[in-house]
């Protein structure tokens, strides 16, 4: 390996999981300055109903179940049938690989699958990325139905924030904005349309198309109707997650009753969309997007904080459990397997 490659393979690892862990350590430092914490801890430990809590998270992990069964869907039309337990069980081990290194876990579940299966990577990782370009357009359908549904609110919310909603207009209002965007989208149809490329283009390229074909077959496989059901189960179990922890709380279950169910909406989706933000599983984003949430409808910082952060918390222990249950069973099973081939191997030795 050349100097140069050993380079790359640095900021390769850098902007993979250094930046990710400064950006959630960030986030979490901003979020922290200037809260009491006795407060909140209070505001958690007297006014929390934990058995919400507890419910939302039982629910989550149907979630993950929901995904697994999806995902069978589409590994099934391209001809790989593992056990809906192993697909659960990557889903799991997903989530929790995703907390220590992230983005992770997309690669991990796909090698776990095509391993176990010994079904080609390729196959495989193409079916992952359908998975994710699914969830990103479902959280695009989401955004501007609540957008719609909630812009009383949320304007309202930017027209009381003068400062913000002036920034914000300043910015889409910047004919720089609408100049890059128009340049980058032309660039890339013109290198993605390009003829006859090479090196970098031409492997851009390949990759463009393989992730195309792997969101395909979604459009291609028999069933699309009980696929579009798992995806509503899947992201409605998501919603209803949030929605539940609402009432753990006397303040939270105020906002529902005076804004009603579109302010769970609101959280939900804005808590989605930072999904998308590079961090150790949402850490710190997740937080922030659901502060800011919360603080549409008038709650103050303390109040909101402590909802976010103990859903947070909980959600991130149960992964962590789940992630423990996981490798347990893998190790498990693979014990399993090597014993059952050294006994058949004995036995062939004996014949």
């Amino acid at each position: 390996m050349t100097v140069k490659d050993k380079k790359k393979n640095i900021i390769g690892l850098l902007l993979k999981y250094v930046v990710p862990l400064v950006i959630s350590v960030g986030l979490c430092y901003l979020l922290f300055t200037g809260v009491d914490f006795k407060e909140m801890t209070d505001i958690i430990r007297n006014q929390c109903d934990f058995r919400w809590i507890g419910l939302a998270m039982g629910l989550s992990i149907f979630s993950h179940v929901f995904r697994a069964m999806r995902w069978r869907m589409q590994l099934a039309a391209l001809g790989i049938r593992p056990p809906v337990f192993a697909l659960v069980l990557s889903i799991f081990g997903t989530y929790a690989v995703n907390l220590v290194f992230p983005r992770l876990g997309e690669l991990w579940r796909t090698s776990y699958i095509a391993q176990r299966q010994r079904a080609p990577f390729t196959s495989v990782f193409g079916s992952m990325v359908a998975d994710r370009v699914a969830d990103t357009v479902t959280v695009l359908l989401l955004t501007l139905f609540t957008f719609v549904m909630a812009q009383k609110a949320i304007l309202g919310f930017l027209a009381e924030n003068g400062e913000s909603y002036a920034a914000i207009g300043r910015i889409l209002a910047s004919p720089w904005l609408w100049a890059v965007a128009v340049a980058f989208a032309a660039s890339v149809w013109l290198l993605m349309t390009r003829r006859n490329a090479s090196g970098w283009l031409a492997r851009v390229q390949s990759a463009v198309r393989e992730l195309w074909q792997g969101f395909a077959v979604v459009f291609r496989m028999p069933g699309r109707g009980r696929w579009l059901l798992w995806t509503v189960a899947l992201w409605g179990s998501y919603f209803l997650t949030t929605y539940i922890a609402f009432f753990a709380f006397p303040f939270t279950r105020d906002i529902l009753a005076e804004h009603g169910v579109l302010a769970a909406l609101v959280t939900f989706v804005l808590s989605s969309i930072s999904m998308g933000v590079p961090s150790n599983g949402g850490i710190g984003p997740w937080q922030w997007a659901v502060i800011f949430a919360l603080s549409i409808y008038g709650l103050d910082r303390a109040s909101a904080g402590a909802y976010a952060n103990l859903v947070m918390g909980c959600q991130t222990l149960l992964l962590i459990a789940l992630g423990i249950f996981t490798f347990v069973c893998i190790a498990v099973e693979k014990r399993r397997h090597a014993g059952a081939a050294k006994e058949a191997g004995t036995e062939n030795s004996i014949i």
